[in-house]
């Protein structure tokens, strides 16, 4: 009835057309996911905790007090 030429072109255009089809799916995915991300990165978010900055900023502080404590007793740092 078919000669084994066509089933097997037949059957390779379907794989082909499968695949395809697959990765255009991906594709689109994959698009979506970095539209997604580029979304993300565009609302404005909190740099870190303010425990941690306020932290940083006290012992930034208490350094500057012994500095200056150091100069008002006459020690040389």
């Amino acid at each position: 009835m078919f000669e084994p030429t066509i089933i097997i072109a037949a059957a390779s255009l379907l794989g082909l057309i499968v695949v395809a089809g697959a990765m255009l799916r991906g594709w689109r995915e994959w698009l979506e996911l970095k539209r997604s991300e580029l979304q993300r990165e565009n609302t404005p978010r909190e740099e870190g905790s303010p425990f941690g900055a306020a932290r940083i900023e006290i012992a930034d502080l208490k350094e500057r007090i012994r500095k200056l404590e150091a100069i008002a007793s006459g020690v040389d740092l």
